[in-house]
This record gives C-alpha cells, sequence and structure tokens, in this order.
C-alpha cells in the first residue's frame, strides 16, 4: 500500500503493483501535458467532478512516472483498473490530493 506520507498511491495494471506519486519533475510533465489550463484548473475540476478521462490518464501516467514506471499513456489504453473509469479517477483524485497536502 502507497505511504501517504510520501504521496504514495498503489496501482495495479494487469499483474504489476506500482507505487506512483506525483513529484515535482512528474508535476512538471503534467503541467506541461495538459491540454487545457494549469495545475490549479486541473485540481478545481477533480473537485467539483467536471474532470475528463484525459485528465485523469495524465494524472496516473505523471503518477506512475514519478514512481519510476517509463511507460507511454497510450500503454494505459486497454488496462483494466480495479472500480472501473470511476476507480481510475479516484486514484488520480488521490494522487492530487496526495501531492499538495499533508496527512494527518
Amino acid at each position: 500500500m502507497g505511504n501517504p506520507f510520501a504521496g504514495e498511491v498503489t496501482i495495479t495494471i494487469g499483474d504489476a503493483v506500482h507505487e506512483a506519486k506525483l513529484t515535482l519533475g512528474a508535476l512538471a510533465e503534467l503541467e506541461a501535458n495538459l491540454h487545457s489550463g494549469s495545475l490549479i484548473d486541473l485540481v478545481a475540476r477533480f473537485e467539483g467532478g467536471a474532470f475528463s478521462s484525459r485528465d485523469v490518464i495524465a494524472v496516473i501516467v505523471a503518477g506512475l512516472r514519478g514512481g519510476g514506471w517509463r511507460g507511454q499513456a497510450g500503454d494505459l489504453l486497454a488496462v483494466e483498473f480495479a472500480g472501473g473509469p470511476l476507480g481510475a479517477a479516484k486514484l488520480a483524485a488521490t494522487l492530487l490530493a496526495r501531492a499538495f497536502t499533508v496527512p494527518q
């Protein structure tokens, strides 16, 4: 299980378990790849429930890269996440929350 104090989230892809986290470098890459707005706009979309599937994949890819994964967004197109699309959205939201808050 990912360490929330390190900003980690556990993501399972197929049979492989990855510890993902939004490092500063991963956040910079995420911001560069956003198709609209800034990281603040992205967080606001998640908070308001107005995020897109592209937002979800972008955050998950950035988190996986922050954890050392070397794949591409296209590698996730056929991946089945636990909980389906909603489960993937929850993973992305958790990554964002852990990047910008201190666990209690």
